[in-house]
């Protein structure tokens, strides 16, 4: 099965060797996004609902570079520097997953690339070519 590398510019560049998201057959892999805003490459300012709100959006670049948008993911894994800020984060995130959310996991780390409080990354299905 081959694999293809999605890019735009809309999303923060990958910080490392590594890809903004990868598709291989009907899948996407959306790296983690932190709320780095693409057209500076600085983390927003301002609070945990702010950060959540930049993250989905940088998401949702990727999904649409690749054909899909946030109906089409299937799982998000959300990192957190403080189980404090969940309820916050979750109330900005229900805002964008409604119908049928995607399955979760949210875990709390010590730390995220360039001091973020907030990480996520995801895996959609790709929408059937026409």
């Amino acid at each position: 099965m081959t694999k293809q590398r999605i890019s735009t510019p809309k999303a923060p560049a990958a910080l490392g060797p590594y890809s903004q998201g990868v598709a291989s057959g009907n899948l996407l892999f959306v790296s983690g996004q932190t709320p780095i805003d693409p057209a500076t490459g600085a983390l927003v300012a301002g609070d945990i609902e702010a950060a959540t709100r930049q993250v989905i959006k940088n998401i949702q670049a990727i999904l649409q570079a690749a054909g899909a948008d946030l109906e089409h993911v299937l799982k998000t894994t959300v990192f957190l520097t403080d189980m404090g800020n969940f309820k916050c984060m979750n109330a900005v995130y229900a805002e964008y997953f409604t119908g049928t959310p995607p399955a979760r996991s949210t875990i709390q780390v010590s730390a995220l690339p360039m001091s973020a409080e907030v990480e996520i990354e995801a895996i959609a299905r790709l929408p059937e070519k026409a």
